[in-house]
């Protein structure tokens, strides 16, 4: 295809080709997701065959001196509706190489469209005939009738026809939805009227972002030929034998003559990527001068040069530090190497394994190096000395390989969470972009170092110059990033929030995580075969219903037996023309009372429960230790929560029995039990706070069912009469404050009708009046300062509250304006009582530890006749976690409970 592109695809215009370039989806969600987390969420995760291919055909772009342009944070149709719009702006004849219908709305008398599939130009013409109005009209006529493959929800029972007759009828959809009350057909009239705004939100989804940030200026797009030797390597590399030879002798080339590329990008193309490095603050400039030259790092292969170091080490008092290592599991990884840096441009690498899969020898082809043993005992002492700074990014990793040698690593610096502490919400925090940012310099990526996909290496077998260049370069950059971040915290009062929340937690992570929980493998096994026995009971019942046996799992079979066989109503096509059977399309079928979609619904729970946690979870299980050993991060989210991966015990589903049971295999070791401390309703208590609601604080000072009173207050129904019905809206409404929820919202989780949803809300908040004013004001107060902050000072950055074109996604940072303080608070409190609990337990003379930390929850280990003990130092440091920092005038209750498994302590 890029080749016919470039060499022999005609394009519908008079002036030649100028300026071309690739657009790629960047990985990760996009601003969509802000406004609807349900966007293209039942998309199914890509065929695992194909990811290492990501990687390869941007080098393939690459190859044919065509820049690869993408944009964390919006989708590819995003970058090419703002390219388009720009060069269209400039005069330029522009043609998108694509036969999306999404981006049919661009098309104007100088935007055109090429589907090379079908050799099809498509202008304004062939939209008008496809959707039945005008292309500046298109997006009008999808939000009214959505899109199942990506989740648009449209307004129910409007296709694309009736959408585009409409639109024709009333202008736009602005006009319809104002004068829908004026149409005739019930049905249509009411859904229009119900749906008005899900209909806006589903245009401001379609709609594409015109004016997103440009990665890569369109001059720089500039139409060149490619360079034989890199594009003919390249093929070769990927033994395309008989394209090799047709482009060759296109390029008049010996193709025999050329080696392969080895996989690599050229450096010019590579230079125009979207990671190109952004424009550094003046404080950066001034904090770190010195020009990076990976070229004078050192490569330590004696024990004389690394006593050197050592020795320069305690003369500076600090020191940057990085392992390399041939797994990205800690506990299990090898220690292949390890790079220093004492000032900004003196940095060194220190090779341990390369060249070596079992005993280390130094004969043959591996390179002179230390071994591990006698360098550790060199370093350990400068690594271990209380009087030097240890500076890293993600520096809890390092720590952990380090213990594996009985390393234990303090006092420590970590960039990535200064930069968290000074930019969460607004920046990311991985080190190449920390260095992009602040000192104007790109690292070598790793993939240049160790390759990418199939032919991908470990960091042992790569050249020491190539691995000294490389890890040297993260040392050094981490030492100038640490110079470059640290005097902001003093200037930005962020000190205390990173000395008192961040660096004093990387520790007692790094312990929890290499405790690990031990999990009953014969449990799970149990569990995975009574699901294996439930599902097939559920798919007998399902091919009953269903008159017929067919692939559950198969979202092609089921929508034919749904849509085709039973003729079910509420029916949507996906681009492939298949039948849409995601969650949302058989929960609204299940809710009219279909049985056979309810029961699929059901059966895909328990198969998801079965793949993800009862068959997966004993391949997580450590050879070594036996217990499974999770990584929590924490600088992934924008409020301080931290997350969980590898496996991910943070999602475990506590929902549904049958979800409950899989804690029941987490379980205590042997004369030993697990104690469960969760936090009772936290982040109402601090909304309670913060909005200064006395009848609230009152209910908590007295221990009140607060759900039930709020029920009380709102309904006007005593507490004695309260029936479980009133009270369940009442807790919906409770949590659904915190999070802004809508009328609309609520009425979907309550299945009740919408008016009688926003009926709840205004009394709810006619009731509480001071809830209203508190979100009334913090989104005020975020409108003029871009950011929110916690009662223990984080902020959390909300720049896109203040967005202008984009109603529904400013709604959204409005939001999140309005729950980031208080769940925010709340992760500041349960990292305060981690950092203190260690110490408490230790001064307590108790041998107990902390395993687990599960949003409010916190999951120890102690001894039988320990339990009491611990249970009580648990609720005694969380219930105190905020002072004397913060004096709450509301009580934290910590509910704790000591069992044999999770699932019964909790």
């Amino acid at each position: 295809m890029m080749h016919r592109l470039i060499g022999e695809m005609k394009i519908p215009t008079e002036t030649p080709i100028t300026h071309i370039a690739i657009i790629f989806d960047a990985s990760g969600k996009s601003f969509r997701n802000d406004l609807y987390p349900e966007y293209k969420a039942h998309r199914p995760p890509a065929p695992e065959d194909l990811v290492p291919q990501f990687s390869l055909v941007r080098d393939a772009t690459r190859a044919f001196s065509l820049p690869a342009v993408e944009l964390e944070g919006f989708e590819a149709d995003d970058l090419i509706a703002t390219y388009a719009t720009h060069a269209e702006q400039a005069g330029a004849q522009v043609t998108i190489i694509s036969s999306d219908k999404d981006l049919m709305q661009l098309v104007t008398k100088r935007v055109t469209m090429l589907d090379t599939m079908k050799d099809k130009h498509i202008g304004i013409e062939q939209v008008e005939e496809k959707f039945g109005v005008l292309p500046e009209r298109v997006v009008d006529v999808q939000a009214l009738a959505g899109d199942s493959s990506d989740n648009v929800p449209g307004v129910p029972g409007i296709g694309i026809k009736t959408a585009a007759q409409l639109i024709q009828d009333f202008g736009d959809l602005d006009t319809l939805l104002a004068q829908a009350d004026s149409i005739r057909q019930h049905k249509r009239r009411e859904n229009l009227i119900a749906f008005a705004d899900q209909a806006r939100l589903s245009r401001d989804l379609v709609r594409l972002e015109r004016a997103a940030p440009v990665p890569l200026p369109i001059n720089e797009m500039k139409r060149r030929p490619p360079d034989p030797e890199t594009l003919i390597g390249f093929l070769k590399d990927m033994e395309f034998q008989t394209l090799t030879k047709r482009i060759a002798s296109g390029l008049e080339v010996d193709a025999d003559a050329i080696a392969p590329a080895g996989r690599h990008a050229p450096q010019e193309a590579a230079a125009s990527d979207s990671s190109a490095p952004a424009t550094p603050s003046a404080s950066s400039k001034n904090a770190v001068t010195a020009p990076v030259n990976t070229g004078a790092y050192e490569t330590v292969t004696d024990l004389k040069a690394l006593q050197v170091w050592a020795d320069n080490i305690i003369h500076a008092g600090q020191v940057a530090v990085d392992v390399e290592t041939d797994t990205l599991d800690a506990l299990r990884a090898r220690l292949v190497g390890i790079s220093l840096c004492t000032t900004p441009g003196h940095a060194c690498y220190i090779p341990l394994l390369h060249g070596v899969t079992g005993e280390l020898s130094l004969d043959g082809d591996t390179p002179q190096q230390i071994k591990t043993e006698d360098a550790l005992h060199i370093l350990k002492p400068v690594l271990e000395n209380p009087a030097i700074l240890k500076i890293g990014q993600n520096i809890k990793y390092d720590m952990l390989v380090f213990r594996q040698h009985d390393v234990h690593v303090a006092p420590i610096d970590d960039t990535m969470l200064m930069s968290y502490a000074l930019d969460a919400g607004r920046n990311s925090h991985g080190m190449d972009e920390l260095s992009s940012r602040h000192l104007d310099h790109k690292p070598i990526p790793f993939k240049d170092v160790v390759g990418s996909g199939k032919t991908q290496t470990t960091f042992d077998t790569v050249p020491l110059d190539k691995a000294t260049a490389y890890a040297a370069e993260d040392a050094d950059v981490t030492l100038r990033l640490a110079l470059t971040l640290k005097p902001r915290l003093v200037s930005e009062s962020m000190m205390t929030v990173y000395e008192t929340l961040e660096r004093p937690l990387v520790p007692v992570l790094t312990e929890m995580e290499a405790a690990g929980v031990r999990v009953d493998a014969a449990r799970l096994a149990l569990l995975s075969g009574e699901f294996t026995t439930k599902m097939e009971a559920m798919e007998k019942t399902i091919h009953k219903l269903a008159g017929e046996r067919f692939n559950i799992g198969s979202p092609k079979q089921l929508g034919e037996i749904l849509f085709d066989k039973m003729n079910l109503p509420g029916g949507t096509k996906t681009r492939t023309g298949a039948w849409a059977t995601g969650a949302d399309v058989l929960d609204d079928l299940a809710a009219r009372g279909h049985e056979l979609p309810e029961h699929v619904l059901e059966w895909r729970q328990l198969s998801k429960l079965k793949s993800t946690y009862t068959d997966a979870l004993p391949e997580f299980v450590n050879p070594d230790t036996g217990r499974v050993h999770t990584s929590y991060a924490m600088a992934s989210t924008s409020t301080g929560r931290l997350s969980s991966s590898d496996p991910n015990l943070q999602n475990i589903p506590i929902r549904t029995e049958d979800g409950r049971r899989i804690r029941t295999a987490f379980i205590a070791e042997d004369g030993c039990r697990l104690i469960s401390a969760d936090y009772s309703q936290i982040e109402l208590r601090i909304l309670s706070e913060m909005a200064g609601v006395d009848t609230l604080k009152q209910a908590f000072h007295e221990g009140l069912d607060i759900h039930a009173m709020t029920a009380s207050e709102i309904f006007g129904v005593p507490l004695k009469e309260m029936d479980s019905a009133t009270r369940r809206r009442a807790k919906a409404i409770n949590f659904g404050i915190i999070y802004g929820i809508s009328a609309f919202g609520l009425a979907r989780q309550l299945k009740i009708a919408r008016g009688e949803a926003g009926d709840y809300i205004t009394a709810y908040f006619k009731r509480f009046p001071g809830i209203r004013d508190y979100m009334e004001n913090t989104k005020e107060t975020c409108r003029k300062t871009e950011f929110v902050s916690t009662l223990f000072g984080r902020k959390i950055h909300i720049p896109a509250i203040n967005e202008k074109n984009n109603a529904a996604r400013r709604g959204f940072m409005e939001r999140a304006a309005i729950n980031a303080p208080i769940q925010g608070t709340a992760a500041d409190i349960i990292r305060r009582a981690m950092v203190r609990m260690p110490r408490a337990l230790e001064e307590a003379g108790l041998s107990a530890r902390m395993l687990l930390q599960v949003h409010d929850e916190l999951i120890f280990e102690a001894p039988d006749d320990e339990v009491e003990a611990a249970q009580n130092v648990a609720v005694e440091v969380m219930s105190r976690a905020p002072h004397p920092a913060v004096e709450l005038s509301v009580p934290l209750v910590v509910d704790a409970r000591a069992a044999s498994n999770w699932d019964e302590a909790h």
